[in-house]
């Protein structure tokens, strides 16, 4: 059996017999179903650069990398990973909250990985890739391929983490409200976001997946690079997509978790998260919620945080590192949030739960 994936990048990964088939190796299962499954679940990541760990490092032809300076300046040995942060970011205080030492790595740096390839995909693997979306016109095309029990079993076991959905309001903006070329109303917009979502999610389910951890858009129009050019205000039409987003996908979830047995999941409302920093920074610990701590021009956010860019020293005290996304102290408390926080920002039960089910 093979049924495609369409999310990010072109990933082709197939199951004959109890093995994992990619290009250029392969990489035998568990054959013993007795066999008690492991203390820590299995994680898969997708979505965009919120959860991206440097997946664009392994595509040569993409322009949306974070392997260079100032990036990771707060990693361990100041190391720019590919990660658009000053050092962790989201998806790595997630998964250690969950009992994994270190975020599971690209599925790209696992597939060149032909030794070891077979126990670290049993971990997990990230494909979330910067640039990505919800939609095919938005970033990059992808396919992912499973098939047969043995591999259902398995995802079953696992937790799937997807944050996605910022980059096509941004393009859809960005290209005078149009999308992959034809011109399409603002009410139709986050109708079509959610129906190409809940393809998504139902293909996953079909490949196995059970337990999904869901990230809403957070308020795109309060980034950087938004005030850069709104005269230093949040663009509230932007909000307006991003917060109309949230009761939507509340309802697909809900939808689908009763239609689909087994189906478990838990959407974490980021619009929300996010504007209570905006509106009392200094309730956690913020002292600059507008302006980029990495990048050039107002607000930091007319360019790139690139090796000639500013950089400021207190960034713990940052809402933003670059222009669009978080430091790695709002991405810390973000995971914290959703691992463990209450119903007013993740629902119907946080992902601590969720990983408990």
């Amino acid at each position: 059996m093979e049924i495609k994936f369409k999310f990010m990048r072109e990933y082709r990964i197939h199951y004959h017999s109890g093995v994992y088939q990619t290009n250029s190796h392969e990489a035998a299962l568990p054959q013993n179903s007795s066999t008690p499954p492991p203390a820590v679940l299995p994680i898969f990541l997708f979505g965009d650069s919120i959860f991206d760990v440097g997946t664009n490092n392994f595509v040569p032809e993409c322009t949306a990398k974070a392997n260079h300076q100032h990036h990771g300046i707060d990693f361990p040995k100041s190391e720019p990973t590919g990660r658009f942060s000053d050092g962790f970011n989201t998806a790595d205080y997630l998964v250690k909250l969950m009992g994994h030492e270190m975020s599971p790595p690209p599925f790209l740096s696992l597939d060149k990985a032909n030794s070891s390839f077979r126990d670290r995909i049993l971990e997990g693997a990230n494909f979330a890739s910067a640039g990505s979306g919800i939609l095919d016109s938005t970033g990059f095309g992808a396919y992912k391929s499973l098939g047969s029990s043995k591999a259902k079993e398995f995802l079953s076991r696992s937790l799937f983490l997807i944050s996605v959905g910022g980059n096509d309001v941004l393009d859809y903006g960005r290209f005078n409200n149009t999308i992959g070329g034809f011109w399409v109303s603002p009410l139709s917009l986050i109708p079509m976001l959610i129906s190409a979502y809940e393809n998504h999610l139902k293909n996953l389910y079909h490949l196995g997946a059970r337990r999904f951890g869901v990230v809403s858009m957070s308020p795109l129009g309060c980034c950087p690079y938004v005030r850069a050019q709104n005269n230093g205000e949040c663009l509230q039409v932007a909000n307006i997509f991003a917060q109309s987003f949230f009761d939507p996908m509340k309802n697909l979830l809900e939808q689908l978790a009763a239609k689909l047995p087994g189906m478990k999941y838990s959407l974490g409302n980021a619009y929300q998260m996010t504007m209570d920093i905006i509106q009392e920074p200094f309730t956690f610990n913020i002292t600059e919620a507008a302006k980029a701590c990495c990048g050039k021009g107002s607000f930091n956010g007319e360019n790139r945080c690139d090796p000639d860019a500013q950089v400021c020293e207190n960034r713990e005290e940052y809402l933003f590192w670059d222009r669009f996304h978080p430091t790695q102290a709002v991405a810390r408390f973000a995971a914290r949030t959703l691992y463990g926080g209450s119903k007013n920002v993740v629902i119907p039960m946080n992902f601590s739960q969720l990983t408990q089910i």
